[in-house]
């Protein structure tokens, strides 16, 4: 397990990169809104049949995503130096996308 000065510096930097595509997408009419409040992302849909919730949870240094009534756990990978899903192997971006991709039935979704 990764030390939590550690954990805070990445999951700050891998979530900062999330919130930044996750911006662009919206910018592109992708069917949701998102919200950053004080660390805790909310994608909201606005057909209002749900939202997503991301958020790091510092005790045991994983990345959550709340999505689709499933609770997704990612871990560090040193390896890849990235947040991943380890029963896909998806980081945190790629499996982000992948559920919005999923819940909005539109595989266009990018998120760059």
């Amino acid at each position: 397990m990764i030390d939590e000065a550690t954990f805070r510096r990445e999951s700050d930097r891998a979530l900062e990169s999330l919130k930044q595509s996750l911006i662009s997408a919206e910018d592109d009419d992708a069917g949701f809104e998102f919200e950053d409040n004080n660390g805790v992302m909310n994608i909201i849909f606005e057909n209002g049949s749900s939202k997503f919730v991301i958020t790091p949870n510092t005790p045991i240094r994983q990345v959550w995503i709340s999505a689709q009534a499933t609770s997704y756990k990612l871990d560090w990978a040193e390896a890849t130096s990235t947040f991943t899903f380890t029963k896909t192997g998806e980081d945190l971006k790629t499996l982000t996308q992948r559920l919005l991709r999923e819940h909005l039935k539109d595989p266009a979704i990018t998120l760059p």
